[in-house]
């Protein structure tokens, strides 16, 4: 049987995309080589990365002013890839920071210039986004990670920016519809959303390539990767592939509106059980509940051992909290069925009666 996987990443991934990256793991597409085996430098894989390509434009409302690169390294490459290629030392980049990985994004930052922190949540554990700062227009560039796996909370509205408008969006990328083209860079790892852990996606516009007058490793140039189609060396053929597969997935799906629905469905019916249920009680200020990792703690926390029986029993796995935080999270990816949300929802119901006489909360909470 089929578990019900809310791990906060690598995670669940669309079942007729596994099974038809199982087939092409023998022999795709009849050629009589597995994708393992196929040169990154033939026909077959070429198309696989402009249609890839292609797709990431048509889903995000891109056009052809700019580009997509299929990278590794994670989201935390590009943590010192980005400032590298964009930042000197004699210049300022502005940070929002709102959880670890931002916080990890500007510490690498700070090796290539420097780096004013505008806004933080950290005094409160990240619990909110913050809101009212001012960037200032003397900055090189704007940066902000549009969803935080760890806390819980999420940008619901993108601030305008005087600068240039760089995003980590590793955790809620291609969740939703958004104004892609505000921004001059995002970049993302696939692993929540896209596809397997190994592939990372950095979309920037053309023009910014422009603007790079350093001398770099060609392995961490962004111009070199452009001019190559992101094949300057042998890429991470599997996973890009894979990502292929869930991107055309999504299409089928009907693209990010569609999904960005039933992503607000799930979210919805997780959140319902924080108002219902003084048992729950949520991380995250409600006004910016993140839409795909919904963190919670118990207001009982010595139950959290008897929850995490309950949950494993219902063949739910990947609930326990990140260490930073402590409680549960439930990460809800695109690819998360809402038959999964509701077997969640269905234990926390019954644990909640047997353990708090179904005690129900009335109002607001977080």
């Amino acid at each position: 049987m089929r578990k019900h996987i809310f791990n906060a990443g690598p995670s669940v991934l669309p079942v007729e995309v596994l099974k038809e990256a199982s087939e092409a793991v023998v022999d795709l597409n009849k050629s009589g080589q597995s994708i393992l085996e196929i040169s990154h430098r033939g026909n077959t894989f070429e198309s696989v990365v402009a249609e890839a390509k292609s797709l990431v434009k048509e889903l995000l409302g891109l056009g052809d002013d700019y580009e997509v690169l299929f990278l590794q390294g994670g989201a935390s490459l590009q943590f010192c890839m980005m400032p590298m290629n964009f930042l000197k030392e004699t210049e300022t980049a502005a940070y929002v920071d709102t959880g670890t990985w931002s916080s990890k994004a500007i510490k690498e930052a700070k090796l290539f210039g420097k780096v004013e922190v505008i806004g933080s949540s950290k005094a409160q554990n990240f619990n909110h986004i913050p809101k009212g700062f001012a960037i200032p227009k003397t900055a090189k560039y704007f940066h902000i990670t549009t969803n935080n796996t760890i806390y819980g909370t999420q940008f619901q509205i993108y601030p305008d920016s005087p600068v240039l408008y760089f995003a980590d969006m590793s955790s809620d990328f291609l969740s939703k519809e958004i104004p892609a083209s505000k921004f001059d860079l995002i970049y993302a790892g696939a692993q929540k959303n896209v596809g397997p852990a190994g592939v990372t996606l950095v979309i920037l516009k053309k023009e910014l390539l422009k603007k790079i007058d350093k001398t770099l490793p060609s392995m961490l140039d962004y111009r070199v990767f452009a001019e190559n189609d992101s094949l300057y060396n042998t890429p991470c053929v599997f996973g890009i592939y894979v990502c292929l597969l869930t991107l055309r997935w999504l299409k089928r799906k009907g693209g990010l509106k569609a999904i960005g629905k039933i992503n607000d469905e799930k979210a919805a019916r997780l959140y319902a059980m924080f108002d219902k249920h003084p048992l729950y009680v949520g991380h995250s200020e409600k006004e910016d509940r993140s839409k795909m990792n919904v963190v919670f703690m118990l207001s009982k926390p010595d139950l959290e051992n008897a929850f995490v029986e309950a949950c494993s029993k219902a063949g739910i796995v990947g609930i326990k909290g990140h260490r930073s935080v402590g409680g549960f999270r439930a990460s809800i990816y695109n690819a998360l069925p809402m038959e999964s949300v509701e077997v969640l929802c269905g234990v926390m119901e019954e644990f909640a009666f047997r353990y708090d006489g179904a005690a129900v909360g009335s109002g607001s909470r977080q």
